[in-house]
């Protein structure tokens, strides 16, 4: 159990900006920032963070909240997660009691593999720092590989012993169930028999961008044939191999400050090039590269720097990743190595200004070596040449982006000697022909199950939601200002016609509005509105130092969602550089008390118009019975909703 005062310094060291830019590539936009989805797929950035709020909202999927509601959404943390992944980036320290046996069986089933990963992390480190058996077999091996010990304590790197269930012994004896062990892949079991699956291996963690274990890659040391060289955790809930990107924890700083990102092949590619200090980098783990993976690169950078070794199926295996990126609307380059070198032994041999210089000299444009490498196998040959052209042709498609589309092929001509009439022909039938299939599966979707076109009805706007939610947003900005307010007393005047007398009182804006709802007697018709309504109300007349940042962490997810809501709606179409066009557009902070005023006078109004409506109905069915009453009624508010209008400035 985390204590009350270690939450309370978490919630105010943390900034939000700070906390979602190590997950999302964040630029500014007038106060506030603006970036890519981290939740859906798109291409222009709907997601919003105010550092001013400490909120952020993505408008793509409707989910939004606090720093540590992003933790929770985003890294599947459960609360007390979130708040020591805030306090240990914070340096805070947390104040709780340990766990007990009991309490470890009782979590969640994801929460249980977290915890199952973490301890074999934990237990492989000890096994290789602490064991005679880690530190002759496991830690020479890293040893050998160049690797120093800040390194390998770094990346909290590993051994299994050469047992056929020492870790599985070790983690039943410790607590934890055979079930979970099973699930994240760590323990085989067959029939009444178990097994460590990583026997006798070093050991590679898998971290997610928030540095949780989530699997592990294993290395074999023997020259045992039948067994495979790497060994990688099985899929399972918290472990999905295309998501996912060896050394992004460690990368995700680095790739935003560099704006670039280097994809390598293998474990040892990433550890080698960060000990010579190159971070902004990351493998696929010896996966075939994913789009899951590439949109996890193009929320930190929108340039991604492909390496690999000189040999040709290296070569062969790049290329086929490059129209992947090209797809995402990310810029691509390549680099190979001389030949007998990978990016380990490279990276190994050369100092940091040495690395950095071949890197920047050698990376190409991605059309640059394309065509680099399919010209010296073709040069020769006129049929292999065309097909050579056609294929990069066919990776220029592939760009979302107009004028690349037309730089490239520009480029393309000149390097293959070609027309550029005939790459853009060549890139006009492709685009057809990608058309005629997306065309030809519409009709097919269309024909499957027929659709009945119908006009939709106009949607209306609910005048009384927006006020409502009005009066929310005004509460949580400035629910504690203290304002001027001018008062509408009604009065008759001498001549016996109603007048508004204006009359100017202080007030704090919550009272203000609290009052005039209570003398009106007027209510939320929106229950979620109406509920969050009176907690506010509730938490500014309890504590006259009320933060919205304090508040919005003691509500729940569903509530902390809807105030995100409220909050960025307005600043989601707010021009972000007003002030370099000459415009000065007043604050709303500076016109608070008219902003209150307005927002229930409308209210009032809106409502007034409801009761007129009503008796009107009312008569209309009481045709030969006319209540004089009720047509007095009626002309008392209509009176009263003229003046009103005169005191807002507009025709209602």
């Amino acid at each position: 159990m985390i204590s009350p005062t270690t939450i309370d310094q978490v919630f105010e060291a943390s900034r939000i900006e700070e906390v979602i830019g190590d997950f999302v590539n964040l630029k500014k936009a007038g106060s506030n920032f603006k970036g890519l989805s981290p939740f859906s797929d798109e291409r222009s950035p709907s997601f919003m963070v105010s550092p001013v709020k400490q909120i952020w909202k993505d408008f793509s999927t409707g989910k939004g909240g606090t720093a540590v509601s992003f933790l929770m959404e985003h890294e599947h943390f459960t609360y007390p997660e979130a708040i020591k992944y805030l306090a240990r980036k914070y340096n805070i320290e947390i104040e709780e009691t340990e766990q007990s046996n009991e309490q470890k069986e009782q979590a969640n089933e994801r929460e249980s593999l977290y915890l199952v990963s973490e301890f074999a992390s934990a237990y492989f480190q000890k096994i290789l720092h602490k064991t005679d058996q880690g530190k002759s077999i496991g830690l020479s091996y890293f040893k050998e590989r160049g690797f120093t010990q800040e390194t390998i304590e770094k990346f909290d790197l590993g051994y299994s012993l050469d047992s056929w269930q020492a870790f599985t012994d070790e983690a039943l004896k410790q607590g934890y169930n055979i079930d979970f062990l099973q699930k994240t892949g760590l323990t085989i079991v067959k029939e009444d028999k178990r097994f460590d699956r990583f026997k006798g291996r070093v050991m590679f963690p898998i971290t997610s961008m928030s540095g949780r274990v989530l699997g592990f890659g294993g290395r074999i040391l023997t020259n045992d044939k039948k067994a495979a060289k790497y060994v990688n955790s099985p899929e399972s809930d918290i472990y999905h191999k295309s998501n996912v990107l060896y050394g992004i924890y460690h990368a995700k700083q680095s790739i935003a400050k560099e704006n670039n990102c280097y994809l390598v092949e293998g474990y040892t590619d990433v550890i080698q090039f960060h000990q010579t200090g190159v971070k902004n980098v990351v493998s696929s783990s010896g996966t075939a590269l994913t789009s899951e993976q590439i949109r996890l690169i193009n929320r930190l950078t929108k340039n991604i720097t492909v390496l690999f070794d000189g040999d040709a199926a290296g070569m062969r295996a790049s290329l086929r990743g490059i129209d992947l990126i090209l797809e995402q609307g990310m810029n691509v380059k390549v680099c190979t190595f001389p030949e007998g070198e990978d990016p380990d032994s490279f990276a190994k041999q050369n100092t940091l200004e040495e690395l950095t210089t071949y890197l920047d000299e050698n990376a190409k444009d991605f059309i640059q070596f394309k065509a680099s490498v399919l010209f010296e196998e073709s040069k020769n040959d006129p049929i292999k040449k065309a097909e050579t052209v056609r294929d990069i042709v066919n990776s220029i498609s592939k760009i979302p982006d107009r004028i690349k589309k037309e730089i490239y092929i520009q480029e393309c001509a000149r390097i293959m000697d070609i027309s550029e009439e005939v790459l853009f022909s060549t890139l006009a039938q492709i685009n057809e022909k990608e058309y005629q299939e997306e065309n030809k599966q519409f009709k097919k979707d269309q024909k499957a199950f027929e659709v009945i076109k119908h006009e939709q009805p106009v949607k209306k706007v609910d005048v009384q939601f927006v006020l409502e939610r009005k009066i929310i947003e005004v509460l949580l900005l400035y629910g504690n200002k203290v304002e001027d307010f001018e008062d509408l007393v009604l009065k008759e005047n001498k001549k016996g016609e109603l007048i508004l007398e204006p009359v100017i009182h202080q007030a704090k804006v919550f009272e203000k509005i609290f009052l005039d709802l209570q003398d009106d007697e007027m209510e939320f018709s929106n229950e979620q509105f109406k509920t969050l309504y009176y907690s506010i109300i509730d938490a500014l007349n309890q504590n006259p130092d009320f933060e919205l940042k304090s508040f919005i962490n003691t509500v729940d997810s569903q509530m902390s969602n809807e105030i995100t809501t409220i909050l960025m709606e307005d600043e989601r179409y707010t021009l972000d550089d007003w002030n370099r066009m000459n415009i000065f557009p007043k604050e709303k902070i500076r016109t608070v008390a008219q902003l209150v005023s307005e927002t229930i006078l409308s209210l009032r109004c809106f409502l007034i118009d409801q009761k007129v409506k009503e008796f009107q109905q009312e008569t209309l069915q009481r045709k030969n019975d006319v209540n004089r009453n009720i047509l007095e009624e009626v002309k008392d508010y209509s009176g009263l909703k003229m003046l009103l209008s005169r005191k807002l400035n507009r025709v209602l």
